[in-house]
């Protein structure tokens, strides 16, 4: 893969040692990089050349990652630029704030670095896709209608707004009505990436989902739990 074919990343973090080493593991996978120790330097940056995505540490100076990531999608210019948070925070509650903030993917310390790397890869080349889809695909579902082409989701017609992977991840379910998806399964097909023993990174997602797609998020009539396996999505018969 080329530069021009992985595109540039910026990498936001006041450890200097994991600003390289996320850095040296990138470039090996072809990407371009540019390193910043806080928000503020980041910040300035983007107005001069906009990243094909953004490496953020929640716990760096102020303003933190999380700060950064709001102002960074209330943004028109780099609203659209995926946004992976960096944390060493590992409880749910976390992991919820990070992707009501608008986040589209969060990895937690330690971490591993082809993991990274493929989550990196999996958002920009989902990015991509997003822009040059031109063929006009409507799925619907009770009063849920999805527009595949424009990456829009409706509900009793009203516009819900979905991260870059809740509406990946909505799409694959209704794409499989009826069917149970393992975690593992979601993950591969969402994040592009094989399944890494966290449970968290789907659960969350789909906690989140939850709370925008169905009328009540504690009873789900869209998106089941299969427990001790994985989710559904609703047949038709069931709708």
């Amino acid at each position: 893969m080329s530069e021009s074919e992985a595109g540039l990343v910026y990498i936001t973090d006041d450890e200097p040692n994991i600003r390289k080493l996320v850095s040296l593991a990138l470039k090996d996978y072809g990407f371009q990089t540019q390193e910043f120790s806080g928000g503020a330097d980041l910040l300035k940056a983007v107005q001069k050349r906009t990243p094909d995505a953004i490496i953020l540490d929640w716990m760096m100076p102020q303003p933190d990652g999380l700060t950064v990531c709001g102002r960074l999608k209330l943004d028109k210019t780099t609203k659209s630029v995926p946004i992976l948070i960096l944390t060493a925070r590992s409880e749910e509650v976390d992991c919820v704030l990070g992707l009501e903030m608008g986040a589209d993917d969060y990895i937690t310390k330690p971490f591993s670095l082809k993991e990274l790397c493929a989550r990196v890869k999996a958002v920009i080349r989902r990015k991509d896709y997003s822009n040059v889809s031109t063929t006009e695909d409507i799925i619907n579902c009770g009063d849920v209608s999805v527009n595949l082409a424009r990456r829009t989701v409706m509900k009793n017609s009203q516009l819900v707004d979905l991260t870059m992977k809740e509406f990946d991840l909505l799409t694959t379910l209704m794409n499989s009505k009826g069917r149970v998806l393992t975690r593992d399964q979601l993950m591969e097909k969402v994040w592009d990436v094989e399944y890494c023993g966290d449970a968290r990174t789907v659960d969350v997602h789909i906690r989140y989902l939850r709370q925008k797609v169905e009328d009540e998020a504690d009873k789900p009539r869209y998106i089941k739990t299969v427990r001790g396996v994985g989710y559904r999505f609703a047949s038709e018969d069931e709708l």
